[in-house]
Parts: C-alpha cells; sequence; structure tokens
C-alpha cells in the first residue's frame, strides 16, 4: 500500500482549521463548492467536480481540533478503501497539518496525479484560512 503525506502550517487559529476540515460550509470553500453530506462519525461526505468526478467518503473519526478521518466508500477504484487523515497540532503560534491519503493500492500515473491535487487544494485551503479566500473546484 502506498500513501500520499503532506504538511502545512497555517496562521489561523486551530478551531478555524478544523471547522474548515470538518463542516460541509467549510469543505466547500477550499476543496469543491459542490460539497454536500453529514459531519459526524458515521455520516457520509459527497464531494462533486461538475459532471466529471465524484467522491463518496464515510467519516471515520472526528475529535474536535485535533483530527479528522475518512473512508472513500464510492469513487475512483483507486481510491475506494482508502483513508484521508487531517492531524492538527500547534507550533510556535502556527497551526501545523499532516495530512495523509493511505492505503493506495497503486503507485502510478494517477497517484502521482492527486498527490499534485491534493497539494494544490490543501494550498486553496491555506488561501481560505489566511485571506478568507480558497480556490475551490466550481463548475
Amino acid at each position: 500500500m502506498h500513501c500520499i503525506k503532506h504538511l502545512i502550517h497555517f496562521e489561523s487559529d486551530k478551531s478555524k482549521v478544523f471547522d474548515a476540515l470538518s463542516s460541509i460550509n467549510g469543505l466547500s470553500r477550499w476543496w469543491t463548492s459542490q460539497t454536500t453530506g453529514g459531519e459526524n462519525e458515521g455520516d457520509h461526505i459527497d464531494f462533486r467536480f461538475g459532471d466529471r468526478y465524484f467522491i463518496q467518503m464515510k467519516i471515520i473519526e472526528v475529535q474536535p481540533n485535533e483530527k479528522v478521518v475518512w473512508e472513500c466508500t464510492k469513487g475512483d477504484p483507486d481510491w475506494i478503501g482508502t483513508v484521508i487523515s487531517f492531524e492538527l497540532s500547534s507550533n510556535e503560534e502556527k497551526v501545523v497539518l499532516r495530512f495523509k491519503h493511505d492505503k493506495w493500492p497503486t503507485h502510478g500515473d494517477f497517484f502521482a496525479h492527486c498527490n499534485l491535487s491534493w497539494a494544490k487544494y490543501l494550498l486553496s485551503l491555506k488561501l481560505y484560512l489566511e485571506k478568507g479566500k480558497g480556490s475551490p473546484f466550481v463548475p
């Protein structure tokens, strides 16, 4: 199995970062504007990217201001069964996000494409948190 990892710092407070990772409104501000679903453990979240791509996540774990974990239940075959985690900590008045997209079955071009896409969207998250406006997918 393979894993995408990213580490990013935010000049923001932890509760705002957590809200951006755990609420439908927050997620729609930096990943895709077409985000719908629940916000509690056991709920599903649907992420649409126009007509071309759809991902569904089951919320596996929520620890307020500390951690969010999802498992992909629908999407590209390589995504199904993968686990995405966002872990927060603090460092010198900044919030540190340790991101993992784990349990990838392959390590080819699609993996590389998704790695780059995650980096792009995590930078969108940074823009949203620090400047008030991210760059989510908008159809």
